[in-house]
């Protein structure tokens, strides 16, 4: 566990020239998060955040997950918002890093949230252990689910029984998954599909 820092949980006004969701459900319903104006960062549309969030609320308590692609970090943050007891945040971008680390300390949940600053790939090639639920939404036009399932999936990064979200292009398509996946669910909304797979175990 992450040692929590002493910090005031007073709302804060949004920072001027940045974008902000807000959080769908949980303790911190209704507060926003807010990130840097950035064309490279997309967060889930609030409509496919609160399917995905339907689909996992029996699933949340108390577990350990991966935003891989944080972002604004609205996924992760959804989930510590919900009951998950720790979420590991992976941003490349420095500015967008900073301001997911001050927006969980503005919240309260710097202690449940570590954000690492690196791209996804560097992150997959630390030292691994395993998560209960990973968050996969990588930046649209890059195929790059094709590229980093496998990268997930070869590494200790999955517990038994793992549960991981997939977000891409609905006109990419879901790549092939391992076959010791399961695909869960799958539906679409405007340009986004969005996927819920689980890890059965190797063959």
């Amino acid at each position: 566990m992450i040692p929590a820092v002493a910090t005031s949980k007073r709302e804060l006004p949004a920072p001027p020239g940045r974008n902000s969701v807000r959080i769908i459900g949980g303790a911190w319903r209704s507060r926003r998060i807010h990130f840097p104006d950035m064309p490279a960062l997309r967060p889930t549309p609030d409509r496919v955040r609160e399917t995905l969030f339907n689909w996992l609320q029996h699933s949340l308590a108390g577990t350990r997950c991966l935003d891989l692609f944080a972002g604004s970090g609205a996924l992760g943050i959804e989930a510590l918002s919900r009951g998950a007891a720790e979420v590991v945040f992976v941003e490349q971008f420095p500015a967008a890093a900073r301001t997911l680390q001050e927006q969980l300390v503005r919240l309260g949940g710097e202690g449940k949230g570590r954000v690492m600053e690196m791209g996804a790939a560097r992150f997959l090639r630390t030292p691994a252990k395993p998560f209960d639920i990973v968050f996969l939404d990588p930046p649209f036009g890059k195929n790059a689910l094709a590229e980093y399932l496998p990268m997930l999936d070869s590494g200790n990064w999955l517990s038994p029984s793992s549960l991981v979200y997939l977000e891409n292009e609905r006109n990419a398509g879901l790549p092939p998954l391992p076959t010791h996946w399961e695909l869960l669910k799958s539906k679409s909304a405007g340009e986004v599909g969005y996927h819920l797979a689980r890890v059965n175990g190797r063959i």
